[in-house]
């Protein structure tokens, strides 16, 4: 449909618009807008799991058992290449799939890899009792020995449920940095 534009002068082609009340063309332009950026989402989306997958992610750690490196609701940065290349290294603090439930991951300390031999008592056991880590497996604990489940509650841990380490804390502000390879030196539990 055309309309007049009202310029004075003969009625000539450019004294006249085009209005289009839908039609083919705004169709094309509609769908065409929509595939453009359902495209555009599945790309971000891609490289967001890409990047969580296999970079790192962002944790909100909850429990005491940490304490008092990492306390309930402190958020932390795991990054996910020591796992991929084999990097973990006793000391350092991993999330990994729990072994009881694979819905709910765990922040925990390596105290041991395979063919460590590890004390599996309590710290108020009179009486120590040692194993070694089996080949493919991690030994666990919690910073807070009194207030963990840990591998002295469900043995050693497959390498293949870690998810990442966690090197660095970003919530609380004042304690944002780097994580300390154990608290105050110690690598490995005092049996």
């Amino acid at each position: 449909m055309y309309y007049w534009t009202g310029n004075k002068g003969p009625p000539a082609l450019g004294n006249w618009i085009k209005i289009g009340i839908g039609g083919p063309d705004m169709f094309r332009r509609a769908v065409g807008k929509t595939l453009g950026f359902v495209g555009y989402t599945i790309q971000y989306g891609c490289i967001a799991h890409c990047a969580f997958e296999y970079i790192g992610e962002f944790v909100e750690c909850s429990g005491p058992s940490m304490e008092p490196t990492i306390t309930n609701h402190d958020v932390v940065f795991s990054e996910r290449l020591s796992r991929h290349f084999y990097r973990i290294e006793k000391g350092d603090i991993i999330i990994a799939k729990s072994p009881f439930d694979p819905k709910m991951n765990i922040c925990k300390r390596v105290i041991g890899l395979e063919g460590d031999k590890v004390c599996t008592s309590g710290p108020s056991d009179v009486f120590k009792t040692h194993t070694y880590v089996p080949k493919g497996h991690v030994w666990l604990e919690g910073d807070n020995l009194r207030n963990s489940t840990d591998s002295r509650s469900y043995g050693p841990v497959p390498y293949a449920l870690i998810r990442g380490r966690v090197c660095l804390k970003l919530w609380p502000p004042h304690d944002f940095g780097a994580l300390n390879k154990c608290p105050n030196g110690r690598i490995m539990r005092r049996d």
